[in-house]
């Protein structure tokens, strides 16, 4: 079992650890951050062992060349792509615009969404902008409980149930933190492809029959898709922080840091301890924490209800909070 007081770095809808350096040059490194109070990555699963064209060469005959092109006049002409929010745009104060700006940004998010078809290849700008503005407003709905609750009231239902399980979660997961004093360094490196992790998911729910959202909520809580490198300070290590005796008893043979394996111990382990049957049972076994339980819970029933939100959260970026305020370490440069 892991160790609650986790390490500096807050690794769920909070936070995770990167450099704020472009999305398209970012490198693995390791990275420096001078914090007066610094939160904490909710790290590890440990503990005791217990019960993842043809070209159809076009012939264009002379009578189609001939052919008058259609009179464009009829034609309802294009609607503009939106514009996506700069990555430090201010956060409306108001509740209804507010509720405005979230509905907004999510139409277009999923919209987004749906025009990246290759989604082995790097979000487009788009959607990496619209996913943190939509992790920003969540975060920022999180430490204003007032202001949400007003901005719950603006929204569509459906939309106000999704905010309202994203804000909880962040909250729980902010609440798992503690503020660190000094100098911390985190390694961090960009995700594996979406769309390969999202067959890595599956693998291992076909094997251990741990519902592939669970594992995908675990992995983004602990180390937002594979971002965050640095083992914790109690030695949790790999995308699925597992403590060394954890790993013996079910990483079966693999590599704590290769993807693949660390899925399919984490899947291995949640079986043992009572998955799919009991879920909170088997994330409790992972960590001590109900606040964590619900989080991971609220985070994949978001998946399941929209598979559109698995490829929003994998674009959620790495904060770490002080006592200035939170510090966004991974993503798209201020502008």
């Amino acid at each position: 079992m892991k160790d609650q007081n986790a390490r500096p770095l807050e690794g769920s809808p909070a936070t995770g650890p990167v450099t704020g350096t472009n999305t398209a040059r970012w490198r693995g490194r390791l990275v420096a951050v001078p914090l007066v109070g610094l939160t904490v990555v909710i790290s590890g699963c440990g503990g005791s062992p217990g019960p993842t064209p043809a070209a159809a060469a076009q012939e264009v005959t002379r009578s189609a060349e001939k052919r008058p092109a259609p009179a464009r006049s009829a034609e309802r002409p294009p609607s503009p792509a939106p514009i996506p929010p700069a990555p430090d745009v201010a956060i409306p104060g108001d509740p209804s615009r507010l509720a405005g700006d979230l509905v907004k940004t999510t139409a277009d998010l999923r919209q987004a969404i749906d025009g990246w078809t290759g989604k082995n290849d790097p979000a487009p700008e788009p959607v990496v902008l619209l996913a943190l503005h939509q992790q920003r407003v969540y975060r920022h709905l999180a430490r204003n409980p007032k202001l949400a609750a007003r901005t719950y009231a603006e929204l569509p239902k459906a939309l106000a149930g999704q905010a309202k399980d994203n804000v909880k979660a962040t909250s729980n997961l902010r609440s798992l933190v503690r503020p660190l004093t000094g100098t911390a360094k985190f390694r961090v490196r960009p995700p594996e492809p979406a769309g390969d992790l999202l067959r890595a998911f599956r693998k291992a729910e076909r094997r251990f029959g741990v519902e592939w959202e669970v594992l995908a909520a675990v992995m983004f809580v602990e180390t937002k898709f594979g971002r965050v490198r640095s083992p914790s300070h109690t030695g949790a290590k790999g995308p699925m922080q597992f403590m060394p005796g954890t790993w013996k008893a079910y990483g079966m043979g693999g590599d704590v840091h290769d993807t693949d394996d660390a899925l399919l111990a984490a899947a291995n382990y949640l079986h043992a301890s009572g998955a799919p049957g009991d879920y909170r049972r088997a994330l409790y076994a992972y960590n001590h924490s109900y606040a964590y339980v619900d989080a991971v819970l609220l985070h994949a029933r978001q998946m399941k209800r929209d598979i559109r939100n698995f490829y929003a959260y994998y674009n959620w970026q790495v904060f770490v909070i002080t006592t200035r305020g939170d510090r966004r370490l991974t993503g798209p440069e201020p502008r």
